[in-house]
């Protein structure tokens, strides 16, 4: 099969993108509101771009009816977010994060989420999350034809749960990515869990 991109709708070309580029990496972001609660939401059009400075990416499209999304207006506002990598078994209350809520109303608590602080940093992180970036808004670019928005965020600290850390046989740090059983993306309602690791060196 091959399908022409320029014969199908907007949507249509968002469920296809979706399906095809996968797994995908899941950002899922805190920031914060103005009534300086936390909003929590997901996002899987998100990757890491660049190591000097350090800089993420994760995109953001606006409402249906036209309006910005909560995590949106809030780094707009106040240019600080973390994004954390979630686990495998934290599915459910990712997605349940992913629900539509009132401007200002709190996914952290409603999802009953525990948070902790972060030294040095304004925000909390996630306490369950096995990693997190603490991040400031770089900039914020518009593409496309309907105003989506790219977020590049420089991150100023990571937190990686110790568990999943350990010191190789270089003296170098390794984190295990077996031990954060980080979830994927895929399309519609799908996700992946974490699978056999896979092992090639680079050719000489």
């Amino acid at each position: 099969m091959l399908i022409d991109l320029q014969e199908l709708s907007a949507p249509q070309v968002y469920f296809t993108m979706t399906q095809t580029v996968l797994p995908r990496p899941v950002a899922w972001v805190l920031s914060e509101n103005e009534n300086s609660s936390y909003n929590l939401a997901p996002f899987s059009y998100f990757n890491a771009i660049c190591s000097d400075p350090p800089l993420i990416m994760f995109s953001v499209g606006l409402q249906e009816d036209g309006s910005l999304k909560d995590t949106l207006a809030n780094v707009m506002e106040r240019p600080e977010f973390v994004v954390h990598i979630a686990s495998c078994d934290q599915l459910a209350d990712l997605n349940q994060s992913s629900a539509t809520l009132p401007p200002g109303v709190s996914e952290v608590t409603a999802g009953s989420l525990g948070t902790c602080e972060v030294e040095g940093y304004r925000l909390p992180r996630l306490s369950d999350c096995k990693i997190a970036f603490m991040c400031n808004v770089y900039k914020i670019d518009k593409i496309g034809n309907n105003n989506q928005h790219l977020i590049f965020g420089e991150i100023s600290k990571v937190h990686v749960d110790d568990n999943c850390t350990e010191i190789n046989e270089k003296g170098r740090l390794q984190i295990n990515a077996d031990a954060i059983q980080p979830l994927a993306r895929l399309g519609a309602s799908q996700y992946a869990s974490f699978g056999e690791v896979l092992r090639a060196s680079r050719p000489a």
